[in-house]
């Protein structure tokens, strides 16, 4: 029996020393430790796959908590179902004992773990929905409010009528009447568009 250890992290500003010091402690020897930051919405994640690939009947998969494996409840049963009964390899949970298929072999302690399971990987996911159900809603109370989401949106200055007409005339260029505006030239075409001007190539200016 070869042990491996599974470390996850949904975000790259994310530390993953906490899981990788319990994999330690549990035993795990250090280059079978396999790292990852990815999120957790499904299973296609490069070292995952390539960790599945190795494990091989009677070895041990440890991690540490059960949404380090993922946070879709179908898919956490079914890789759960996967592993266990077609590959035949053990997986212990750290942070939850009865989540341990190296003890209890028999059919009530196979029962108790695969209950317990789902009840947790449920509770992920039910959780999981709630945080974005919470986003959704607090969005929507922030809008309500009149606050703006996204980047600034930037306003044509009082005098822009004056520098249009000198760009039309071809007493300053493009690219000054965009810096007096304080936006790029292509903005600036932009929002004459939204204003219903037609814009041409700009005219040259005069001398």
């Amino acid at each position: 029996m070869e042990q491996y250890g599974y470390v996850r992290v949904s975000g790259k500003d994310q530390n993953l020393d906490r899981q990788i010091d319990a994999m330690l402690k549990a035993g795990v020897p250090r280059r079978r430790i396999c790292t990852e930051k990815k999120s957790g919405k499904d299973f296609q994640r490069p070292t995952y796959q390539r960790l599945i690939k190795r494990l091989k009947p009677g070895d041990l998969l440890i991690i540490k908590s059960i949404d380090r494996l993922g946070r879709n409840y179908d898919e956490i049963i079914e890789q759960w179902r996967m592993l266990t009964k077609e590959r035949g390899v053990d997986i212990r949970v750290l942070d939850m004992p009865l989540l341990d298929t190296t003890h209890a072999k028999d059919l009530l302690g196979t029962f108790i773990a695969d209950l317990v399971l789902q009840v947790l990987s449920y509770c992920a996911h039910a959780e999981r929905e709630n945080i974005r159900q919470r986003q959704a809603e607090g969005i929507a109370a922030a809008k309500a409010r009149g606050v703006r989401f996204g980047r600034e949106r930037k306003e044509l200055p009082p005098d822009f009528p004056e520098l249009y007409a000198a760009w039309r005339q071809g007493e300053i260029t493009g690219d000054e009447i965009a810096a007096r505006c304080g936006m790029a030239l292509g903005v600036l075409y932009r929002k004459l568009r939204e204003l219903g001007i037609q814009v041409q190539a700009a005219p040259r200016p005069k001398g």
